[in-house]
């Protein structure tokens, strides 16, 4: 749900893996999955900071929003076509 806070703006990696207490080799994955099953964008950040390498960004898709507000108020009522694979 850190994402659905600001469904539109852009999110770094770093900032999420912080802001949830998880460890990158823990998020990284799930953001690649998610990415992958069209629930989030990602992109490089265009303009970082000079000796800064760039960093990757996230943001939720129409259907990630979707699915987001779905699954905050049941997340027994998640339509089929946005379950993830396997559930």
């Amino acid at each position: 749900m850190a994402l659905a806070v600001e469904a539109g703006g852009w999110r770094y990696g770093y900032e999420l893996v912080t802001g949830l207490g998880l460890n990158s080799g823990s998020l990284y994955p799930i953001l690649m999955r998610l990415t992958e099953r069209g629930l989030l964008e990602a992109m490089w950040e265009a303009d970082g900071r000079p000796g800064r390498p760039p960093r990757h960004m996230y943001r939720l898709t129409t259907l990630g929003v979707e699915y987001a507000r779905v699954w905050a108020t049941s997340p027994a009522s998640v339509p089929a076509r946005l379950r993830p694979q396997g559930a």
